[in-house]
């Protein structure tokens, strides 16, 4: 099976979605500008991540929302000639649950630079085998979505990557990026792909994003809120990055039937 959890929408601003979940909104105005209803979000677009950090050591942490890219990239990175991670290797959109504590990429981030990544639902394409001719039939996309208008809470991890000048220092804003984890999908999801984006119940929530606290293995093998996921077939148009409305998630029209001889 191909890429899990390559498109998704949003449409909660952060500063609604900080009041909303008792957080501090520490998105910039630049940010908060680019951060209008998405319909079709795909990687390397800029997403608003839930983290909980300290302001001052000793203090309690707190929830913070804040920008991130989508697809994560390691503080190792090399810096590209403009300035920016050199990322000709594959696009670390997605984290297998099971190998996030020992994936190179990842484990370092799972001991604490845990995120949850806010959306309305993702989208997924079930393969519809071959057509006559051989060629593989067209898939059909799928929006999975939270059943009660409520907001879907995934699991994630981020990293904080900054660029190197020659001489090795680094005075630039660093970059903050994230990674949505997925596990083997259950239920009804599994009949469209064998994988779905890592759900956190907000009970959970704080578990998940605790900075002091190891990564919660019970979490990573849990399905969080599947109980409260419905799924609606949806047009072929989100299969266009450059599609973006509402639209995209309306049910899709059933498909005219053939004429029948009278």
């Amino acid at each position: 099976m191909g890429l899990m959890c390559g498109r998704f929408a949003v449409t909660t601003d952060p500063a609604l979605l900080a009041e909303k979940i008792k957080a501090i909104d520490e998105t910039t105005a630049a940010q908060k500008d680019t951060a209008g209803p998405n319909y079709n979000v795909a990687p390397t677009t800029t997403i608003s991540t839930v983290v909980k950090r300290h302001t001052d050591p000793d203090d309690e942490s707190i929830r913070r929302i804040r920008s991130m890219r989508w697809g994560l990239v390691p503080p190792w990175a090399k810096t590209a000639e403009d300035g920016g991670p050199d990322t000709k290797g594959p696009l670390l959109i997605n984290a297998r649950a099971e190998k996030v504590t020992t994936s190179p990429a990842f484990r370092n981030s799972a001991k604490n630079k845990r995120c949850l990544v806010p959306m309305d639902g993702w989208y997924e394409w079930r393969p519809n085998g071959e057509l006559a001719s051989g060629k593989k039939a067209p898939k059909t996309p799928f929006y999975m979505y939270g059943a009660d208008g409520e907001p879907l809470f995934m699991a994630g991890l981020w990293s904080t990557w900054r660029p190197r000048d020659e001489a090795g220092s680094s005075s630039a804003v660093p970059l903050l990026s994230c990674t949505i984890i997925t596990t083997d999908a259950a239920g009804p999801l599994a009949e469209i792909h064998d994988r779905m984006p890592l759900s956190i119940s907000k009970n959970d929530w704080d578990r998940w994003l605790d900075p002091d606290a190891p990564i919660d293995e019970g979490l990573l093998r849990g399905h969080g809120d599947l109980d409260r996921i419905e799924i609606r077939e949806v047009s072929r148009l989100v299969n266009n990055v450059r599609n973006n409305g509402p639209e995209l998630i309306e049910p899709a029209e059933p498909e005219p039937e053939p004429a029948t001889l009278r």
